[in-house]
């Protein structure tokens, strides 16, 4: 066989690569729509759109957000994976489709198999915070104080149970040995007025949802959850600084099917990464509480690989299930 296709002209190999080399450069060739598996007005929507009109400008083509909300953002999610891999339809998923939802539900899809990662857009710190009923101004403080309160403490799961604000508190305990009561909220709205007004005591939230009651002097910040200090906030510290290592937070990704050419992803990655670099985007993303996080499609996939089995472990150890 291999002497074969030695024996076969130049001429051929060149109207191979003539033949597959148009395929990035003629791409986008028609609109392209990105799935957002929630409603409209959230964080994920906003990034989305956001990207679409910078797409939209550079590219020459209309970008369609499409809201797909339902369990958990797994409808929207499974539309995205069975969806043609052909670049021009996307999925911008964030931490709890990414590598919650593969540990607590039985998936219609699989996120390592079943999508290609194209690129990271943003991430987005938790907040910590505390009751102005809580005699704790500092991570070291707050720990010492809930170990007194021998699980006393009631933490405020602010998107319910299994959601990112519940697992960072998870994760807190099981780093600082305390325990303390979960209570699950619907959304981070009543979680933070029930947090105002002492009938919960701590939380770990979205910045956009809880800085403004911070400012108010409602609550108490004791840190964030990102790995180094906040620009924005640099003489805020961070959990890590007591606890090294810790991390958590929201991740935005953008996805497409799976068996979508790479000369594709690769061509969407660029864009990405150049437009999470525009002054402009940049800015939004800081009113949003978040900042690029950028990733080339490898390094998004290993980190999904990473990430997944992590999430499980904590999930399994914690026997966190949803009824």
């Amino acid at each position: 066989m291999l002497k074969k296709l030695t024996a076969l002209p130049l001429s051929f190999f060149l109207l191979l690569a003539a033949l597959f080399a148009p395929l990035a450069h003629a791409y986008p060739d028609k609109p392209i729509k990105i799935i957002v598996p929630f409603p409209a007005g959230g964080t994920s929507d906003v990034l989305a759109r956001l990207i679409g009109q910078k797409m939209t400008e550079s590219w020459g083509q209309p970008v369609v957000i499409d809201n797909r909300a339902g369990s958990s953002g797994n409808v929207g999610a499974d539309a995205g994976a069975k969806s043609a891999p052909d670049g021009h339809t996307l999925v911008l998923m964030d931490v709890g489709n990414l590598v919650i939802s593969p540990a607590l539900y039985k998936l219609p899809f699989n996120v390592l198999t079943d999508f290609a990662p194209v690129a990271m857009v943003g991430y987005s710190p938790h907040l910590l915070v505390v009751s102005d009923k809580v005699p704790a101004n500092t991570t070291a403080e707050l720990i010492a104080y809930a170990k007194a309160q021998k699980g006393k403490l009631n933490y405020a799961a602010a998107a319910g149970m299994g959601s990112a604000t519940h697992l960072a508190g998870v994760v807190f305990a099981q780093r600082s040995g305390i325990e303390w009561g979960y209570v699950p909220y619907k959304g981070g709205a009543q979680a933070m007025t029930d947090l105002i007004g002492g009938q919960v005591d701590v939380t770990f939230n979205g910045m956009v949802a809880t800085y403004p009651h911070v400012k108010s002097g409602k609550i108490k910040l004791i840190a964030l959850s990102s790995a180094k200090r906040n620009a924005q906030l640099s003489n805020v510290p961070t959990v890590g600084e007591t606890l090294p290592g810790f991390l958590t937070g929201s991740w935005q990704g953008l996805l497409a099917p799976a068996g979508t050419p790479k000369a594709i992803v690769d061509k969407l990655n660029a864009e990405l990464m150049r437009i999470t670099a525009l002054p402009d985007v940049k800015e939004r993303l800081t009113t949003l509480g978040a900042e690029p996080s950028p990733m080339t499609p490898e390094q998004f996939g290993q980190w999904l690989k990473t990430e997944i089995p992590a999430m499980a472990k904590i999930v399994k150890d914690e026997k966190i299930s949803i009824d």
